[in-house]
Order: structure tokens, then sequence, then C-alpha cells
């Protein structure tokens, strides 16, 4: 990666790797980054574009790097046409501007849906996770062997620095909630999985269909259908059916998740999930007379999100902990997203996620555009990070999350940049969510198109 990265990211393993304060680490990080820079501007196509009209020659200090950001709109940048249409070539053409290496020697001939393009893809050692929103349009994020690699160490790592729980391989590991199957969670579940579960017990994998990106894609492009009334009636029946028989495996996947928990509560527990599944298969376990005094005293929970808009009471938090007898020192959150490689545990003691060494926060104003003069103390603004962990697309991301940064002592003791627990997006603030470069970007889409 570097002489300087390698140096940062060596700590990934190290019990105070939290503990080099901002201004400890800033010499390292830029160098770091610079080195990143120098290898990338010209085997990254969108990079090299940024740079070159930024008049980006090297990185000095921080705020150099922003203007070749990222926004997190950029892995989503491409023409909804080519996926809508499987159109295959031009968005595998697509991914090679956001790329260091060339996508070469994969077929796309006869591919059926984005699923397959996926595999094909992964089987030449590219591997894409993306992700799909209400609009249809998925980020495709493109990763490298030795992103899963790392993601396989980080994710170990991180969980037991925040949870205190070891890798022992003692516990089983329970899922309350359907997972997105892409090749990086696939990637992370079996590592924790090898890390932290008893291997004479396999895992409960929560009982509902797959997750797929094509999945996904095809629901939505078939409620564009209905709402604009091009729908056929076989395609709305068949969309009918699909949705029923969703429904009712997620429906049924709750009380089963719950059985299984009761029939195995004298085991020592990892439960994983979001809050609105996690509150869910609670409660059925409490209304069939289960609770605190039923559960190991030492069991776990992995807890990905936050509430996704779900309603819950007020004490969801607390009704989940003594449902499970989840111990205070054994909660696990992570801050974390999909363009990043490597996570950032929440803090047991300070209300506050940490930011490993190897990730570089920076501050920006509400646009995007600029860094906020930031040296000491704590500030809010807008979130970007440079993950210099990433090998297979560039880490430099700006994000739509508005946070508070922090760097000054936790009170945990660890002197690290840490991110306060208040973390909310720009678009639930004010709807919409503008940032300034993604203009750039899309012009230069257009370009390659």
């Amino acid at each position: 990666m570097g002489v300087a990265a390698d140096k940062l990211m060596a700590l990934v393993a190290s019990p105070d790797r939290f503990t080099f304060s901002a201004d400890e680490l800033r010499e390292t990080q830029i160098a770091a980054l610079d080195e990143r820079f120098q290898d990338r501007r010209d085997r990254i196509k969108l990079l090299s574009l940024r740079a070159r009209d930024a008049g980006i020659e090297k990185i000095e200090r921080i705020a150099d790097i922003v203007p070749v950001l990222f926004p997190h709109t950029a892995y989503k940048s491409y023409p909804e046409g080519y996926l809508m249409d499987e159109r295959w070539d031009r968005l595998t053409k697509w991914l090679g501007t956001i790329s260091p290496y060339p996508i070469e020697g994969v077929s796309l001939e006869g591919i059926e849906g984005v699923d397959d393009w996926i595999e094909r893809l992964a089987a030449k050692g590219y591997f894409i996770s993306c992700s799909s929103g209400t609009t249809g349009k998925s980020a495709m994020l493109i990763a490298s062997q030795k992103d899963m690699d790392w993601s396989k160490i980080d994710t170990v790592n991180v969980f037991s620095w925040g949870s205190g729980v070891k890798p022992a391989q003692d516990r089983l590991i329970v899922g309350c909630a359907p997972v997105a199957v892409v090749p990086k969670n696939a990637t992370i579940a079996q590592a924790q999985y090898e890390a932290f579960a008893n291997p004479e017990w396999p895992r409960w994998t929560y009982p509902v269909p797959p997750i797929t990106v094509g999945s996904l894609t095809s629901m939505v492009v078939m409620r564009k259908k209905i709402a604009e009334g091009t729908a056929r009636p076989d395609e709305i029946a068949q969309f009918e059916e699909t949705s029923a028989m969703r429904a009712k495996a997620v429906a049924d996947a709750v009380p089963a998740t719950a059985q299984f928990i009761i029939e195995n509560r004298d085991k020592k527990l990892q439960l994983s999930g979001l809050w609105s599944g996690l509150w869910q298969v609670a409660k059925v376990v409490r209304d069939a007379g289960y609770g605190r005094e039923d559960f190991n005293p030492d069991n776990s929970i992995y807890v990905g999100g936050g509430l996704k808009r779900a309603q819950l009471p007020d004490d969801y938090q607390e009704y989940v902990f003594e449902t499970f007898n989840i111990p205070a020192d054994r909660h696990f959150q992570n801050y974390s997203m999909q363009e990043l490689n490597s996570g950032m545990p929440k803090c047991r003691e300070g209300g506050r996620y940490h930011v490993p060494p190897w990730i570089v926060p920076v501050l920006l104003d509400k646009s995007g555009d600029a860094a906020l003069d930031h040296t000491s103390g704590e500030m809010e603004g807008r979130a970007a990070f440079f993950d210099l962990s990433l090998d297979g697309r560039w880490g430099g991301v700006i994000t739509g999350d508005k946070i508070s940064l922090d760097f000054s002592p936790c009170k945990c003791g660890n002197h690290g940049p840490s991110i306060r627990d208040n973390i909310v997006r720009y678009a639930d603030l004010e709807g919409d969510d503008k940032i300034g470069c993604a203009g750039t970007i899309d012009a230069y889409v257009r370009g390659v198109s």
C-alpha cells in the first residue's frame, strides 16, 4: 500500500490503535494520502479527471485531498439504463472508470440478470458490493481480493475491541435480520463465524428468501411500471404473488427465530440484526414467558445500523438487552458504510465511535466543497473519509452524514479521533441532499457512455 499506509495499517490488531492523537497521526497520514494519490491518479480514470480539474499534483496537508474525494453518489453515477436495460458491456466499462485495475477476462455472454453479472465478476477477482434504494439505482462498489482479505481481519478485531468478546469459538451466532447477499457481507459473516462461533453449532440464518441486488432491482422496476401504468397484467400478478410469499416468510421468520433462541438459551449467544428485528424477536420471547434469568450472562449482540425509520417504543434497547441478558459491555455497534472497507467501533464508555489510524476523517462544510478549519476539540460538519486500507477503488468519499468529530481525549482514555453517536443524514434533516462536486462526475459519466 505504501510505507506510510502500511505503518498505519499494521496497527489493525494492536490494542493501542486508538491511543494516538490526531496530532500524532497527522504527518504519517498526510504521507500516506500522497502515496496513495501518486499511485492511483493515473490508474483510476475518475480520479485523474478530478485531479486535473482541481490542479492537484501533491497532497501536502489533509485539506488538499478534498477536491479529489468522491461524493457518495459517484458509485451511482452510471446511466440508469445500463442496469435497467441489462447493458452489461456498458456497466462493465463504467466499472473500469472507478477501478485501478483493468476489468478483463469477464464473459458477458448470456448473462441472466445483475446477480449473474456480479457472480461472473467475482469469479475473476472483481467483487461488487451493491445497495439498492427506493430509486432502484444501486451503488456499485468494486473491491479486490486484498479488500476481502482485509475485511476478514478488520471485522474480527473491530467487534472484539468494541464488545470485549474474545475470538474463542464459544458462541452460537443467531441472525435476527435478512442480509443482502453481496461478497463483502458474505466475507464478513464467514470471518465472524470462524472467529467467534462454536463450530459444532451451526449458525441460525434468518429464514427469509435471500436479498440480492437483482431481487431489489426487480421490485423497484415493477413498482415504477405499475405507477406509470406500463406493467402487463401477468407481470403485476407475478409481482403480487412474490410480494405475498415474501411477506409471509418475513412474518414467519420472527417466531421461528424466537423459538430457536428459546431452545438454545443455555448456550452463549451472539445475536445480530437491526433494532427492529431484534425487538420483534425479543417480544415473542417475552410473550412465551422467557427473559433475562433464562439466558447466559455473557451473551453478546451486534447491532447493524440505526432504526431505519422503524417505529419502536422509547425503551427498545433496554427491552432487548433485558430479554436476552446482554451485559452493558457486550453490546457492539459500528459506524461504517459500504463505501469504506473498515469499521469504527462504538466505545463502551464515551458515547463515541473511534476512528482507526488508517481512516483519515475530514470535516467539510455543508456543501462538501471545502474542509473546515478543525485541528482540535469538537466540531460539526459533513463527514468525509479516506480509508487507506482500500485497494480495489479510491479510498476517499464524501458522505451524506452530519457528524460531530472530536479530537479531544475520550472518557475511555484513548486520544484518537472519535465521532459522537449523534450522527444524522442531511437528507433526513432537509429532504434532498446535494453535494457540490456531484455534477462534475455525472458529466464525466455522460462522456464515457
